[in-house]
């Protein structure tokens, strides 16, 4: 379990009638936001769940071990989610609300957007300013950009870094599986496992290269994004392969929850 703890998050009181909690369904994980209030306390990730929860209360189990109280667990809680079957597991829970599409007042949003992506894109458009194009680096590497207008100009979705690593192992006979290194491995590989990081880490960082050059062309002077649990290592390939850009780059792995948290302040304002 990944915990990102923030300035204030040592003095929690979860007896506290204003927090209330983010849970952003990925394909992988389930990835947490505790905020009290409109402050951001702390963040953390935990495996999918293997059955619905029941007597209308969170599991414990899905909280890190020093949250792990004796308090009846009654938060509310906000949902977004890209996986259905996920999403059936959480139906119980009385104080939930699930957070759509329909949720986020962005110009030109089509109907199969995915809520994660729409999420980050809003949040990062409210928090940075417009244009924005926000890069997800999660089981699936996405593209999604905003023009100065607040309007979704559109975007890409392609297999994330590790996805792609998985499925040459999974789909060959004779390739093993390589996990990914905090270097770059050299170009012009010697040995298997190099030969792949090569073809899969420099094509990767290509694309990455070309949606950043061809959006910088439209909007000279967008904000340029990085998030998801791949962002920082895709970074540190990028600041060595393209420094000029990387120095651009703003890392922020919480623009799902910065979203998260518009839709609970509008609720809260009605």
């Amino acid at each position: 379990m990944n915990i990102n703890k923030t300035p204030d998050s040592q003095s929690i009181n979860t007896s506290k009638s204003q927090d209330w909690l983010c849970l952003a369904i990925g394909n992988s994980r389930l990835h947490w936001a505790w905020f009290r209030g409109e402050s951001l306390q702390l963040t953390w990730h935990s495996q999918h769940l293997t059955q619905p929860i029941v007597e209308g209360k969170l599991p414990l189990e899905i909280f890190p071990v020093d949250l792990k109280k004796n308090e009846t667990w009654e938060l509310p809680l906000y949902l977004a989610s890209v996986v259905p079957q996920q999403t059936a597991f959480w139906q119980s829970y009385p104080h939930l609300r699930q957070i759509t599409l329909a949720d986020i007042p962005l110009e030109g949003i089509y109907p199969t957007l995915g809520i994660d992506r729409a999420l980050a894109i809003w949040g990062a458009s409210k928090v940075y300013g417009v244009p924005s194009l926000v890069i997800d680096a999660g089981t699936a590497l996405t593209f999604t950009g905003i023009s100065d207008r607040q309007k979704l100009v559109g975007g890409a979705i392609a297999p994330g870094l590790r996805l792609y690593f998985q499925s040459l192992s999974r789909q060959t006979a004779a390739l093993p599986e390589i996990y990914l290194s905090q270097s770059l491995p050299p170009r012009w590989a010697v040995n298997t496992p190099q030969a792949i990081e090569s073809g899969i880490i420099y094509t990767m960082l290509a694309g990455i290269w070309s949606f950043i050059t061809d959006w910088k062309q439209q909007f000279p002077h967008s904000n340029i994004l990085f998030t998801g649990g791949d962002s920082r290592v895709l970074w540190q390939y990028l600041q060595i392969q393209f420094p000029q850009i990387a120095k651009k780059v703003i890392i922020d792995t919480n623009l799902i929850f910065w979203g998260m948290k518009l839709s609970f302040q509008s609720v809260s304002a009605r």
